[in-house]
């Protein structure tokens, strides 16, 4: 069973499973062209001296511990943080070492809202917001499709996911497919 899959109960299906929008990988991809440039072009500065090797090795160590720290530590972040709604609950799971799990019962949802600015519209994320028993709002970041997540989060709250008229349901299915 593939994740989330292995987390679900009886009769539970997953409506949407999400990753934070790709706009989190902006920041780890430039570090990671101007690390192996400026690599690069230090390297071949140096390839004429006498102590060319030392140096080649002290760049590439440098060009390492940045790319492990900036490049492949948000990298994995992103990957390993997961946005499920289901039949029954929204399920919120991330990191890798020090994992960290949040579930809210649908029926324990009071509203749900969306925010996005100029660049979250831009790009096609958001924030959703969701009010439950819970004191505090939740929010989840750099929700992608914030819009659509929203207004299908909202149809699973407030519907009967069962019914034949609800237009992500698939009987033979039981989950949502992403287009």
């Amino acid at each position: 069973m593939a994740y989330p899959d292995d987390l679900l109960s009886e009769g539970e299906y997953v409506v949407i499973h999400k990753h934070p929008h790709w706009k989190m990988l902006i920041f780890p991809v430039l570090v990671f062209l101007i690390t192996v440039g400026a690599g690069a072009y230090l390297a071949a500065l140096v390839a004429e001296q006498s102590w060319n090797t030392i140096a080649w090795g002290v760049i590439g160590v440098i060009a390492a511990v940045l790319i492990i720290w900036l490049v492949l530590t948000p990298l994995v972040r992103w990957r390993t943080t997961h946005f499920i709604v289901t039949s029954d609950r929204v399920m919120s799971r991330e990191g890798v070492l020090n994992r960290v799990g949040l579930d809210i019962p649908l029926s324990r949802i009071n509203s749900v809202r969306f925010e996005h600015g100029l660049l979250d519209r831009i790009v096609g994320c958001g924030t959703l917001i969701i009010e439950s028993a819970a004191d505090e709002p939740l929010q989840f970041d750099d929700i992608p499709q914030v819009e659509r997540v929203h207004s299908l989060l909202y149809r699973e709250v407030n519907d009967n996911p069962h019914d034949d008229l609800h237009p992500d349901f698939h009987p033979d299915l039981r989950h949502f497919e992403e287009r």
